[in-house]
């Protein structure tokens, strides 16, 4: 099997398993339980761990040699390194369970989380650019494209839960705080109560 067709043939793998993890899996918990099953929350992060492992099949065979100019390199680096440091913040402030779906509380809405929905995406996205940045290639480019899809479908989601558990008090947070770091034309109004809650 050449390597086009195998990285075709996993992408497809990921993308199909990951969307039907996180938009039927992971959206059926939230509905019945609330919550994430620990079965779930398994499956959600064996979606992301296996991402995280996709590089591997299209690195060049003498990684971790980078072959980028200083600057370059340079950015990568910082990239990686504001990811990382942004995500370990989000996670510390959010608690571990409620990181990954397990927990529950009270609506986070301050620091980041005032200037976007979803920091822990963002830097995850900081995380992705980096690294395509410091081992460029077509690959690496669908690679990031596939990120895009995949934290979509979570984001879309979490939300989808968010109004279900907070109700009003989460439509006022998404007049305040855009998704991602800007404000799409509004579409709060998709987002009628009466859809998740029945009232």
């Amino acid at each position: 099997m050449s390597e086009l067709s195998r990285y075709t043939l996993a992408y497809a793998l990921l993308l199909v398993g990951g969307l039907v993890v996180l938009r039927v899996l992971v959206r059926r918990d939230y509905w019945e339980q609330g919550r994430l099953s620990v079965a779930t929350s398994f499956l959600q992060a064996l979606v992301f761990f296996t991402y995280g492992g996709f590089p591997y099949l299209y690195l060049p065979r003498d990684w971790p040699a980078i072959h980028v100019p200083p600057v370059v390199h340079a950015a990568g680096l910082v990239l990686i390194v504001a990811g990382l440091a942004v995500l370990l913040y989000c996670m510390v402030r959010l608690g571990m369970l409620r990181s990954v779906g397990r927990g529950d509380g009270k609506l986070e809405q301050s620091g980041l989380y005032a200037i976007s929905r979803n920091p822990q995406a963002l830097a995850c996205g900081l995380y992705v650019a980096g690294f395509v940045l410091l081992w460029p290639s077509w690959y690496a480019a669908g690679w990031a494209v596939l990120f895009i899809i995949l934290i979509h479908a979570v984001i879309r989601t979490e939300e989808d839960h968010l109004v279900k558990t907070h109700g009003e008090e989460y439509l006022d947070y998404l007049r305040r705080a855009p998704r991602y770091l800007w404000r799409w034309p509004e579409r709060v109004r998709n987002y009628g109560i009466k859809t998740f809650t029945g009232k």
